[in-house]
């Protein structure tokens, strides 16, 4: 509820206003193909075509970085590109937004993107610019819509919503080392997820210099939770996570549990538990690459039952209450009873969330939220 308005069932929202046309176009059980029909609407066309180029986003970049390589011309550019983004690039973890540019992050084209859903920001209560804060998004789903949506662009209105508050979602490392991509990337305000960004982030620029006003938004259960992404269910990968409240502590940022009630539902994917050998086979691409690959799918694009397309399916996310922290600088002094109380009491945060919202946002749900490992 807000504290700047009358209490009320709804969390205050800003939300897209298009409207999908069927709840579950794609159950499962069907056989057959459905075809999509030809006289669909442009505004649905639209919708379509912006999710399709983001989840595709790298492919198209890299796509455009291999025509460049054959022009011969360009050559004596992209060869400085490639060593300054391979060695020296610092920029994603400088804590500096270097290339964030608000008119991207603005542009109209991105409320499109989350009317495909449509996708909601729902706010519990306001925070204040005087502080920093770390946001856990959880689940992380497929390829996490939800939080581009919210955290990545303007498109449901997070500057409205928490004036004064300038949030950074981050994403691997490793995609800043993507030709093309990275500028994109940086564009849109995205930062690296490592340790360093993160204390860059929260303890550098800001209203005083060291971090006021700033967050930054962690998918806390990572690639590993991706393996656990099935419709109509939540598992988050949360017991063992404790990194981002011992960041938390060092830079005295609260923690803002953050709920997105459908990420999950967006695709089908194969039970890992059902096959331990194709479970190891991702693990180990995990452990070696630092990424995963779930066996997924749910639409496409001109068809309900076979494709890469998420499915057309409510997004709600949901912010909670923040948990104040203590700041403790020196990482010797932290105490770990005070590392599980924080845990513990973020964990509760989360349950509360969802047994709030659950009848409201996840009616069609098979379980309840289940924390694993």
């Amino acid at each position: 509820m807000n504290g700047d308005t009358t209490p009320r069932r709804e969390p205050s929202t800003t939300a897209t206003t298009a409207r999908t046309s069927s709840t579950r176009p794609e159950n499962a059980g069907r056989k057959r193909i459905h075809w999509a029909p030809l006289n669909v609407g442009i505004e649905r066309r639209l919708q379509t075509l912006l999710v399709l180029c983001h989840t595709l986003t790298i492919a198209i970049f890299l796509t455009s970085f291999f025509f460049t390589c054959a022009i011969p011309l360009f050559w004596p550019l992209l060869l400085p590109y490639l060593v300054y983004i391979s060695l020296f690039s610092t920029a994603p973890t400088s804590g500096e937004l270097k290339g964030r540019s608000n008119f991207l992050r603005s542009l109209p084209i991105w409320k499109i993107y989350a009317s495909y859903f449509p996708a909601r920001l729902h706010r519990e209560e306001p925070l204040p610019p005087t502080k920093k804060y770390i946001f856990g998004y959880h689940p992380h789903g497929i390829i996490s819509h939800g939080a581009f949506a919210a955290f990545g662009t303007e498109a449901l209105g997070f500057s409205k919503l928490f004036p004064g508050i300038t949030n950074t979602l981050l994403t691997l490392d490793s995609n800043f080392r993507i030709p093309f991509y990275r500028e994109y990337a940086l564009a849109m305000g995205l930062a690296s997820v490592s340790r360093e960004s993160c204390e860059n982030l929260l303890t550098k620029g800001g209203a005083n210099g060291e971090g006021m006003g700033r967050a930054i938004t962690i998918v806390v259960g990572g690639a590993r939770e991706s393996l656990n992404s099935q419709p109509y269910s939540l598992r988050l990968v949360l017991k063992r996570r404790k990194g981002f409240v011992k960041l938390a502590i060092r830079t005295g940022a609260d923690l803002v549990p953050v709920l997105a009630f459908g990420e999950n539902d967006l695709y089908e994917q194969v039970r890992s538990d059902e096959h331990p050998i194709i479970h190891k086979l991702q693990m180990l691409i995990k452990r070696t690459m630092g990424f995963t690959i779930p066996l997924f799918h749910a639409r496409g694009v001109f068809n309900y039952d076979v494709g890469l397309m998420p499915y057309r399916r409510p997004l709600n996310i949901v912010i909670g209450k923040p948990i104040p922290v203590m700041q403790q600088s020196n990482r010797d002094k932290i105490n770990d009873s005070y590392i599980d109380e924080l845990h513990a009491r973020y964990v509760q945060e989360l349950q509360r969330l969802w047994d709030q919202w659950k009848d409201v946002y996840a009616k069609d749900r098979t379980g309840e939220l289940e924390i694993i490992s």
